[in-house]
């Protein structure tokens, strides 16, 4: 039982890991609204909850990685849309390096066994 429990925690830390790249990745293609970066990553079986999402869209804001707009919506009240800063694009190909690396390196010691 206690091999579950660490498995799924050392799961989730490695999503956590990686969310910066995969939310960064995102709005490299197009801004979006939080609830559109959920559902991108929902897709990819990220599944990724508001509570868990914002705090890291505005760390990466505070960092000047991204920045947002305000846009009327016909549904409701108006919606924040985030956008990469060319900054945060910089910053986002030093992870893709990085995750590249990294991946090489386990992939290298995990053929290994």
């Amino acid at each position: 039982m206690s091999t579950q429990v660490n498995l799924e925690n050392t799961q989730a830390q490695m999503r956590k890991g990686i969310l910066e790249l995969v939310i960064l990745s995102v709005l490299a293609r197009n801004d979006a609204y939080a609830s559109d970066i959920i559902n991108e990553l929902k897709k990819a079986q990220l599944i990724v909850v508001e509570g868990t999402l914002y705090p890291l869209l505005t760390r990466l804001k505070n960092g000047g990685l991204l920045t947002y707009r305000w846009e009327e919506s016909t549904l409701g009240p108006p919606r924040k849309y985030y956008a990469i800063t060319e900054e945060g694009r910089q910053f986002l190909q030093q992870l893709k390096k990085t995750w590249e690396e990294l991946n090489q390196a386990v992939k290298q010691i995990s053929n290994q066994q």
